[in-house]
C-alpha cells in the first residue's frame, strides 16, 4: 500500500496548506497551479465509492502536506504577514497571474469558449473581486473562554471555509475573517489547541465532501462553463490579493522580486505537469 501512495502530493499539499493560511489566497487556486485540481475533486468525491482505496492513497499524502504546513508554517506566515506583507502577497499575485494562460490553454478557450462562457468568466471575476469591498479592519479577537455555541460557530465556519478552500479564487481564510474567527483559528494552530483544531477539521471535512460532489457533477455535465467560472474566480482573486504599492524602495524591490518568483514558479510548475502528462500519454 505504501508503494501506491502519491508521495509527491506531500509537497503539493504543503504549498496548498501555506496558501490557506493567507486571507485572499485560495488552496483551490494552488491546486490548479499544481495541475491536480480535477484529481483532487475526483478523489474527494470518490471516497465513498468502490474505488475508495485508490482515492484515499491520493488524499493521504496531500492531507499530510496540508496538515504539516498548517502546524509548522503558521508561525512563519504570521511573521511574514506582519514584517513583509506586500512581498508575500506579490509572490502569490505572480503565482496566480502566471497560471491563467495555462488554464486558458488547457481548456482550449479559442475553440471551446462561446459568448456566454466569457460572460460567466466576467461575472465570476466580479463576484470574487467584489469581496474587496468588505473591510477587514475588525478581524475579531481571539476567543479564549469558549462556550458550546462558540464550538458550533467554529464547526460551521470550517464547513463554509472548506467550500471556499476548494473553489479557486475564494479564500477559506477570508471566510474565517468574515465570520470573526480567523484570529482564534490561527492562534489554535500556533499553540496546538486540540479541541478547536478538531472542531474546525470536522467542519472542513464535511464541507469538502459536499462541495466536491457539486463540482464533480458540474465538471461532468458542464465542463467548459465550469472552467470559465473557475478561471473567472482566479482572475477576480488578483484584485483580492493585490496589496497596493509601497513608497519604500527596499519593499518595492522585494515585492518585484517576489512577483517574478511567483510568475517563474507558476511557469515551472505548469511545465513539469505538462511533461508528466506527456510521459503518461506516451506509455
Amino acid at each position: 500500500m505504501t508503494d501506491l501512495l502519491e508521495w509527491r502530493n506531500i509537497p503539493r499539499g504543503f504549498v496548498m496548506g501555506i496558501s490557506d493560511l493567507i486571507p485572499g489566497v485560495s488552496g483551490g487556486t494552488i491546486a490548479l497551479v499544481l495541475g491536480i485540481y480535477q484529481s483532487l475533486i475526483n478523489a474527494i468525491n470518490g471516497i465513498f465509492t468502490k474505488e475508495w482505496k485508490k482515492h484515499l492513497l491520493f488524499l493521504i499524502p496531500l492531507g499530510l502536506g496540508i496538515g504539516l504546513a498548517l502546524l509548522t508554517v503558521s508561525h512563519l506566515m504570521k511573521w511574514l504577514m506582519t514584517a513583509y506583507p506586500k512581498p508575500t502577497f506579490y509572490f502569490f499575485l505572480g503565482l496566480i497571474i502566471g497560471i491563467i494562460p495555462t488554464l486558458l490553454k488547457e481548456v482550449r478557450y479559442k475553440e471551446t469558449f462561446r459568448s456566454h462562457h466569457y460572460l460567466l468568466l466576467g461575472l465570476a471575476a466580479l463576484a470574487v473581486a467584489g469581496t474587496t469591498l468588505i473591510r477587514e479592519d475588525n478581524l475579531g479577537a481571539i476567543i479564549t473562554d469558549l462556550s458550546f455555541f462558540d464550538y458550533i460557530l467554529l464547526f460551521f465556519s470550517g464547513w463554509l471555509a472548506s467550500s471556499a478552500m476548494i473553489l479557486p479564487g475564494v479564500s477559506g481564510s477570508f471566510i474565517f475573517l468574515l465570520l470573526g474567527v480567523y484570529p482564534t483559528v490561527i492562534h489554535a494552530l500556533s499553540v496546538l489547541h486540540i479541541p478547536i483544531i478538531i472542531t474546525v477539521i470536522m467542519g472542513i471535512g464535511i464541507g469538502l465532501i459536499l462541495t466536491s460532489k457539486i463540482i464533480h457533477y458540474l465538471f461532468i455535465h458542464y465542463k467548459i462553463a465550469t472552467y470559465a467560472v473557475m478561471i473567472g474566480f482566479v482572475v477576480g482573486s488578483i484584485f483580492v490579493v493585490f496589496p497596493g504599492l509601497s513608497s519604500d524602495i527596499f519593499i518595492i524591490f522585494l515585492s518585484f522580486s517576489a512577483f517574478l518568483g511567483g510568475l517563474v514558479s507558476a511557469y515551472l510548475l505548469a511545465t513539469i505537469e505538462n511533461r508528466k502528462i506527456a510521459q503518461k500519454e506516451t506509455l
